[in-house]
């Protein structure tokens, strides 16, 4: 009679192990090892990203979140502009036109506000990348007068002069008047006379102009000009120009 060869030892040994109790603890090790370093690059990865992100804040072009409607109709509150850092870095000067993002410690504010410095450097970063309000010493303006201008409110007409020239305003929010608040100044050198677009709902140099530097701006203080929507995606674009000074007259020059 034929009988079926019965299994040995060796053939039971030689087995393949058919149970997890069977393998060896030291087999999950390179597993675990493997999905270590697999979080480790993407934590590397992603501060890597995020330096790149904050440096190139930092240095050329950095979102900014609009906090007030002091420039609307231009900007709107929660609008996010892009600031171009480099605007002014290779020798270019602020012009009458351009709306700037500045410090204004020293002359909008005589002090910056103490803050826990922990709480600040994060508030900064998420400042720098329009995720937070920019800090209370950060403004958003429109350049009306540079070095050497005259500004004078205001004519027969109720606009305001730069250089003996009137100048007709065209992005004034609707139904605002150029400034209930007489003035007549002569912007030092260096130093620009900054104003916002709402008129009415504005602070600006105007209501510095009993303090220490008379609401003058530095122009070492400008951060960059303002010159992107970047968010909400219905206004992406650039901002408006405006051609409201070009017939200013340079500073001292007379005029027909």
């Amino acid at each position: 009679m034929h009988r079926e060869p019965k299994p040995t030892e060796r053939d039971r040994a030689s087995a393949a192990p058919s149970g997890p109790e069977d393998r060896s603890r030291f087999s999950r090790i390179p597993h675990r090892f493997a999905a270590s370093m697999s979080w480790r690059r993407t934590l590397a990865l992603g501060a890597v990203c995020a330096a790149c992100v904050l440096l190139f804040s930092a240095f050329v072009v950095q979102p900014f979140l609009i906090p007030s409607g002091s420039m609307e109709t231009t900007l709107r509150i929660g609008d996010r502009v892009l600031v171009n850092k480099l605007a002014y870095r290779f020798g270019s000067v602020p012009r009458r036109g351009d709306v700037v993002v500045f410090d204004g410690t020293g002359s909008f504010m005589q002090e910056a506000p103490q803050e826990n410095p922990v709480t600040g450097l994060l508030h900064g970063a998420a400042a720098s990348l329009g995720l937070a309000e920019p800090a209370e010493t950060d403004f958003v303006k429109r350049v009306v007068g540079v070095g050497g201008d005259r500004v004078v409110c205001c004519d027969k007409r109720g606009r305001v002069e730069v250089n003996g020239r009137p100048v007709d305003e065209d992005y004034l929010f609707a139904g605002d008047v150029p400034s209930r608040v007489p003035f007549d100044i002569v912007v030092p050198d260096g130093s620009l006379w900054m104003m916002g677009d709402h008129r009415s709902r504005s602070r600006d140099s105007r209501d510095h102009l009993g303090e220490p530097g008379g609401g003058m701006v530095p122009v070492d203080r400008v951060i960059g000009r303002a010159d992107w929507i970047g968010w909400p995606l219905g206004r992406l674009g650039s901002l408006p120009g405006t051609g409201a000074f070009d017939g200013v007259p340079a500073p001292g020059a007379t005029h027909g």
